[in-house]
């Protein structure tokens, strides 16, 4: 079969087939090929490898995916997808179609004794971009690395560092995981139907060890989340308001005297290392 990533051939596929696009998946086909092989690239994908693709939608992707990688399970949640991908992905016994939503797989179960060499290949629905990134890492699915295509401003949110306008949870949640790397901005003409929104290729390179230590990860990620939330408060204020943390304004002033910061720090202040100190502090 033709690629799918000629235009030509991805209208010709959606008529056949007489597919409708649904907005609640957030579904934009990309039709660039070009654009594919950068992916592939900054993967770096090898027949060693088990390639988890989110979303393949009709199997642009997945096609040069089976093609580079050893193993490849395409996981989407839209069932009208699945007679398309049984004819678009006939020629590639490596690929394993799997319907269901990605967020509640249990992928550490489904790639069994693969998991060991998996990397994570996607063409991410943007609305659910963050609780997908989020839920691989804290799942601790053992990924080498993550390589999405994802909204630009997300992209510029991982990799942003402190007090920049982007920098905010996100961005000290990925970098405590991974080292992020924007690969390459894609236009809206590369996807069918077009987003309204500038898009990105990132790549996240699972770090061996992360790059703080801290005694209480999740206190860690509780004090982060407390300061960006109402992040035009200070973070003295932000964890004093957080319902889920019970530090009295003493505690919290304290610690940061400790850590030679002025009471009226903002949390967009504090660079991951702080943030696992001020943890530490709290919780001892």
């Amino acid at each position: 079969m033709e690629k799918l990533s000629n235009p030509q051939v991805t209208i010709q596929t959606i008529k056949k087939f007489d597919f409708a696009f649904q907005k609640r998946f957030g579904q934009n086909f990309l039709i660039d090929g070009h654009v594919i092989e950068k992916i592939i690239k900054a993967a770096d994908i090898t027949k060693e490898d088990t390639i988890l693709e989110i979303g393949p939608g009709i199997g642009t992707m997945t096609q040069y995916l089976a093609e580079a990688a050893g193993k490849v399970y395409a996981v989407e949640i839209d069932k009208n997808l699945l007679p398309v991908l049984d004819e678009t992905l006939a020629e590639y016994s490596n690929v394993e179609v799997i319907n269901n939503d990605i967020l509640k797989v249990d992928i550490n179960e489904l790639l069994g004794p693969l998991a060991s060499n998996v990397k994570v290949v996607a063409n991410l629905p943007y609305y659910i971009t963050t609780p997908i990134i989020m839920g691989l890492f804290e799942n601790h699915i053992p990924a080498k690395s993550i390589t999405v295509m994802v909204q630009k401003e997300v992209a510029l949110r991982m990799q942003a560092g402190p007090g920049s306008k982007d920098y905010g949870a996100l961005s000290l949640a990925v970098q405590y995981y991974a080292q992020p790397y924007i690969v390459a901005n894609v236009p809206a003409n590369c996807f069918m139907p077009r987003p309204n929104v500038g898009s990105a290729v990132i790549r996240l390179t699972r770090w061996d060890n992360p790059p703080v230590q801290v005694k209480d990860e999740k206190l860690m990620f509780d004090l982060i989340r407390a300061s960006f939330n109402q992040r035009r408060k200070t973070l003295q204020n932000g964890i004093n308001n957080a319902p889920n943390l019970h530090f009295t304004k003493e505690q919290v002033v304290n610690a940061l005297k400790e850590m030679n910061l002025p009471e009226s720090v903002r949390g967009e202040a504090l660079t991951l290392e702080q943030f696992a100190t001020l943890s530490d502090l709290l919780g001892a």
